[in-house]
């Protein structure tokens, strides 16, 4: 076989050799400029993944408000300075205020979130448990914030709302309205609505989705809002420090936060939600509550994020506390 196919090539003549050499030139020049067409396509789309992706309109910022917690003054700002920095809010609304999402909305949501081009740069806001969206193979998480309070703080911020309502909505009849027990009386008579159990809710807040989290008394859910704090959450602020947590903000993010600490400082909205009627507890109830195994995990998350927070804070500056800490690039080789 391979003898008279040897034999064939010899017997070509010229014109054949001309005619497979030009065959063979035009296929490879088919081949380039095939070639050609694709290839800027492919590095088009792959410089647009990588190098050109635009950090700062693309910017999402997911904050799961953990209720009385004062994010109501905080959300307000964002509200007043959306349009003149040219960012989206929008509000998270959960049917009958429930804070777990279902497993169909969990998708949905995150692909709302990552997809939905048309409201980036977005602040997002909601009382709603941590997702986590590396679970759904998303490429671009958003920046998760909160704000935590001193936990009895908020327990009786809360007891209190429920009767007497607050400044921002006065007029508006609450779920206890007409109630006048104290916070003092009801622990005296161990009443529901002053249960250490109403306390858990920082900790499945931070902690997220998982049944467990919303185990009261879990000290696997402790650990995982921890872990979520540290490893998932931009900034965890504090209630009591409400303008160092919007200076933080204005300085890491200013895409969505320039001008917040202004408005904070010199607007109304710095305390725009007060409890109404809202007494102070005894010393005997402070020291009932505090003996409670719930407070005292809730109150270990809020020291934990109360350190996390000072911490930051202290590495904004430089050692000698007067000027703002700075990097650079240095001894780049090759030249």
């Amino acid at each position: 076989m391979f003898r008279k196919l040897l034999k064939m090539w010899i017997l070509l003549r010229p014109t054949h050799w001309l005619i497979l050499i030009a065959l063979c030139a035009v296929t490879c020049v088919c081949y380039w400029l095939l070639w050609s067409e694709i290839r800027p396509e492919h590095d088009q789309h792959a410089s647009s993944t990588t190098d050109d992706f635009d950090f700062e309109e693309h910017l999402v910022v997911l904050y799961n408000r953990v209720p009385k917690t004062g994010s109501t003054s905080f959300v307000n700002i964002a509200y007043d300075l959306c349009k003149p920095n040219k960012f989206h809010v929008l509000h998270i609304n959960v049917t009958a205020n429930m804070h777990v999402l279902s497993l169909p909305n969990q998708i949905q949501f995150v692909r709302n979130v990552s997809r939905w081009h048309e409201m980036k740069p977005a602040l997002y806001h909601g009382h709603m448990a941590f997702l986590d969206f590396s679970k759904f193979q998303i490429a671009h998480k958003p920046i998760y914030i909160n704000l935590v309070r001193k936990p009895l703080d908020r327990l009786i911020s809360y007891y209190y709302f429920l009767r007497f309502g607050d400044n921002y909505r006065p007029n508006l009849v609450r779920k206890k309205a007409g109630n006048k027990i104290t916070f003092d009386e009801c622990v005296v008579q161990k009443q529901p609505d002053c249960d250490p159990k109403n306390m858990w809710l920082q900790i499945p807040f931070f902690c997220g989705h998982a049944a467990e989290c919303w185990e009261p008394g879990s000290s696997w859910a402790l650990d995982q809002a921890k872990r979520n704090l540290v490893n998932e959450y931009f900034l965890v602020g504090v209630t009591e420090q409400m303008y160092e947590f919007v200076d933080l903000l204005e300085r890491s993010l200013p895409r969505i936060f320039h001008g917040f600490r202004e408005h904070y400082h010199n607007s109304n909205k710095s305390h725009l939600r007060v409890t109404s009627s809202k007494l102070p507890p005894s010393e005997s109830t402070i020291k009932a509550i505090q003996k409670t195994k719930i407070w005292q995990m809730e109150n270990d998350l809020y020291e934990f994020a109360l350190a996390q927070f000072e911490f930051n804070k202290r590495k904004l500056m430089q050692p000698d506390n007067k000027h703002v800490q700075k990097f650079m690039y240095e001894k780049i080789r090759p030249k």
